[in-house]
């Protein structure tokens, strides 16, 4: 159990460093790994309300709202009020926002590759499994 901890914590500081390392390298090296992951969390063709992106990062809809505002000004995100119900706001992507959501994915299609290369159809179900307990975890006591 130990051994498997160290790696967890291993793999996600290197996740990060790594995902961090590439921004600062890129054309978008105006954004946080934070930012990086609001456009993620907004997704490439849905347009989401403010409240469901908060609930899938976890984070307030104050801290989202600062999140978005700083993404709008840099040109990564648009908003748009229903006229129904102008308190209800919707996300979408912009070109820019687009090409950044499309790079972050073609990183995560990378390393996904990588760690299950060489595993078989049964190997990959047991990983997926372990993922998915992980998962639950995390969702019951975050």
């Amino acid at each position: 159990m130990k051994r498997i901890n160290e790696k967890l914590i291993r793999v996600y500081t290197s996740i990060l460093s790594i995902e961090e390392e590439a921004l600062k390298k890129s054309q978008f090296n105006d954004l946080s790994i934070k930012e990086m992951h609001t456009i993620d969390a907004i997704g490439l063709h849905a347009q989401p309300t403010s409240s469901e992106v908060a609930r899938r990062l976890r984070v307030t809809k104050g801290t989202l709202t600062v999140a978005v505002k700083n993404l709008v000004r840099k040109g990564y995100v648009e908003r748009q009020q229903l006229d129904q119900d102008k308190r209800v706001v919707n996300l979408s992507l912009t070109r820019k926002g687009r090409l950044m959501y499309r790079a972050h994915q073609a990183f995560h299609q990378k390393m996904v590759a990588g760690f299950v290369d060489g595993f078989d159809a049964d190997q990959t179900k047991l990983v997926e499994r372990a993922l998915d307990n992980l998962m639950h975890f995390l969702d019951e006591n975050g």
